[in-house]
């Protein structure tokens, strides 16, 4: 019921930035939390950051010190700010939001389709 639509991923360098954007619309929707999820083959999904409507902010161990989230509330839109990349950090990052529908809150959330992000040595 939330369409989500991501951008930013590419093929960088060791050391190099990127910064991700997922945007969000639909009809009647307040946006709460927001968050990034990563995938990488052969490892199991995992939680990278994540933002409440308050602003309070969550990091994986691995990616705290060089990632930094952030939304914009007004474009029901979430960044993820990477610095510093490592072969490492290359996966598929997902964005996902959850959200009011009216004054249902839905706990399931929406996925976005995923970007790519490569880092090279």
């Amino acid at each position: 019921q939330v369409q989500l639509v991501e951008s930013g991923g590419g093929l960088v360098q060791a050391g190099g930035s990127l910064r991700l954007s997922c945007g969000g619309s639909g009809s009647a929707i307040s946006i709460n939390t927001m968050g990034w999820y990563r995938h990488a083959p052969g490892e199991q999904r995992e939680l990278v950051a994540a933002i409440t409507s308050g602003g309070s902010k969550k990091y994986a161990d691995s990616v705290k010190g060089r990632f930094t989230i952030s939304r914009h509330n007004a474009k029901n839109t979430v960044y993820l700010q990477m610095n510093s990349l490592q072969p490492g950090d290359t996966a598929v990052y997902y964005c996902k939001v959850w959200y009011y529908l009216g004054t249902a809150y839905n706990a399931t959330g929406s996925w976005g389709q995923g970007t790519q992000v490569t880092v090279s040595t």
